[in-house]
């Protein structure tokens, strides 16, 4: 998937970064439950499999877990 490379959905994944470490976990597991997002509403399956991918990828990085503020 990460030679679909689309400018649109990287700002799509910008996006729900943007939001927070226990957000981008939230609409992680909601994106694998199969529901919408605002964000990925107008996307096609593939394409919100590719958004689901990159979140998880940049969400590794915390081990599943956010730092305590």
């Amino acid at each position: 998937m990460a030679a679909l490379q689309n400018p649109v959905l990287e700002v799509r994944v910008e996006t729900i970064c943007e939001r927070g470490c226990r957000l981008v976990w939230d609409a992680i597991e909601r994106l694998d439950r199969g529901e919408q997002l605002s964000e990925t509403a107008d996307l096609s399956a593939s394409e919100r499999a590719w958004v689901l991918a990159e979140l998880k990828s940049v969400m590794a990085v915390y081990g599943g877990h956010c730092r305590v503020d």
